[in-house]
């Protein structure tokens, strides 16, 4: 496999430097004030009280991230890039300091979904100004970039966010993130061109999906909380009726969540988004191995969260391998990712239930599947991306851009609410003993693994020579970048 005519070089240096900064920054602000939160909480709890309402931090922040992804669109068309990423990084940072600040549990929770208002907008815009800002054949390396900070965050997030716990200052773990908003708005004012005035703003809010959408995350996020399984399937159950309401109203509706044809079965779009949320949802059991890896194999909560950070780890390395292969190469990457997942995801289904004293030739399997797992993901992830952005028609470059994020983080609810469910029914709760964690894991990685396969269906639909033809996909020679409505001629990046 070879590499496309660009390089890792010329992407981050000169003006391309500053723009890679400023859109991989918004994704790191994001990502990692999300491991933190999730590692000072606890703290949290502590002081001000509101246990019951614990599991609701996250959720509202997910469902928050995923409505501020949906109306990244509008606010690009409105305002353009400079004053879209100032609105974004305002809201977030109104949302820290309420979270800083709150004496309550309630009082957090608006500051949590202020910040995943926020959040949800900066992390839509990374993707959407990477087809604005960059050549096309430049795009698999900046969506490599861009998503690659995940992986930086999982290591930075729960360091930080452990530090400020130990020092008992979970408020200045929230404050901290002020001057880094601060100081980010400063680079993406001067990164990012300016809106074209030349140009209107069409864009309009697809109200009813957003309200089917965030309904159905909340519906499965509040079954998955409860200890009892009628709780958890009728959360399951309300989450798909929601979900084939919200499939029929986009598939008639002239306002838009998603770009056209993206729901239709026989599209290589709806192969590429369905493939693009079966590999999210398939990763989505690492929330419960820190868990595991305490309770099961002896390891302190620092230890547990590094090793289950080998998954964002092999994400972050299969990426920079890949993104920039051509020819045959990103076939060959979005077909292998979802069998590198099933490998890693049997390795810890067989090796994760057996207890252990922290030995490592135990706990060495489990390292190499969670890598694997990560690996898998990462391999394809941005060549996946920058084909959605390509068989999008030219007037839904925007949506597709924005919708990316919005799929991810509706997949990454889902996903942990699934291992919620499977883990609730399974035994993770009985504290007698370890026998029903073990089980829980065991049924966790096992069930888990049907994601992937799936994955592997849809990735050969995608990526089959016919729907590759018809779509007019470019897989080696590089393109101009298209001329978008939001952005000048001038503001823009061009061959």
């Amino acid at each position: 496999m070879h590499t496309q005519d660009s390089s890792w070089g010329e992407l981050l240096r000169g003006k391309n430097a500053t723009r890679s900064l400023a859109l991989s920054g918004g994704i790191a602000l994001y990502a990692t004030n999300t491991y933190i939160a999730t590692t000072i909480l606890p703290s949290v709890v502590a002081e001000i009280g509101g246990l019951e309402l614990y599991a609701w931090s996250t959720t509202l922040y997910v469902v928050a991230s995923i409505l501020g992804s949906a109306l990244t669109s509008k606010l690009l068309q409105h305002t353009g890039p400079r004053r879209a990423y100032a609105v974004a990084t305002l809201v977030f940072m109104v949302g820290v300091l309420i979270c800083a600040l709150a004496p309550s549990m309630p009082v957090m929770l608006a500051g949590r979904f202020i910040q995943g208002l926020g959040g949800g907008v900066l992390l839509a815009l990374c993707y959407s100004m990477i087809q604005l800002v960059f050549e096309e054949r430049l795009w698999p390396r900046a969506m490599a970039l861009v998503s690659g900070m995940w992986g930086v965050a999982t290591l930075v997030g729960p360091a930080v966010g452990g530090v400020f716990a130990e020092m008992d200052a979970w408020r200045l773990a929230f404050g901290a993130m002020v001057p880094v908003s601060l100081a980010y708005m400063v680079l993406t004012s001067r990164a990012l061109p300016p809106r074209d005035t030349t140009e209107a703003a069409t864009a309009r809010l697809p109200v009813p999906q957003l309200v089917l959408l965030a309904g159905a995350v909340l519906a499965v996020c509040a079954g998955s909380v409860s200890s009892l399984p009628g709780w958890n399937l009728l959360g399951i159950a309300t989450c798909a009726v929601l979900v084939w309401l919200l499939i029929r109203k986009e598939s008639k509706a002239t306002v838009r969540l998603l770009p056209r044809d993206a729901l239709k079965f026989s599209t290589p779009l709806c192969a590429l988004y369905a493939t693009t949320c079966l590999l999210v949802i398939g990763m989505s059991s690492e929330i419960f191995m820190p868990y595991f890896l305490q309770h099961l194999h002896g390891q302190s909560p620092l230890i547990a969260g590094y090793m289950a950070a080998l998954m964002a780890a092999g994400w972050t390395v299969s990426e920079i391998l890949s993104s920039g292969w051509t020819g045959r190469g990103p076939h060959r990457a979005i077909i292998a990712g979802p069998l590198f997942i099933v490998a890693g995801l049997i390795m810890l289904a067989i090796t994760t239930p057996i207890a252990s004293q922290g030995e490592w030739t135990l706990l060495a399997p489990i390292c190499l599947g969670l890598f694997l797992v990560g690996f898998g993901i990462g391999l394809g992830w941005p060549h996946l991306l920058t084909r959605i952005l390509q068989v999008a028609s030219e007037q839904d470059k925007d949506t597709a851009a924005s919708s990316i994020t919005t799929l991810q983080l509706f997949a990454m609810a889902m996903g942990a609410a699934l291992a919620g469910v499977i883990s609730n029914m399974a035994g993770i709760n009985d504290v007698a003993s370890n026998t029903g964690v073990a089980n829980a894991a065991r049924w966790l990685f096992a069930l888990f693994t049907l994601a992937p396969v799936l994955a592997l269906v849809m990735a050969l639909r995608a990526t089959r020579k016919k729907a590759i033809d018809g779509a007019h996909l470019d897989l080696g020679i590089a393109q101009p970048a298209p001329i978008t409505t939001a952005v000048s001629n001038n503001g823009k990046h061009r061959p």
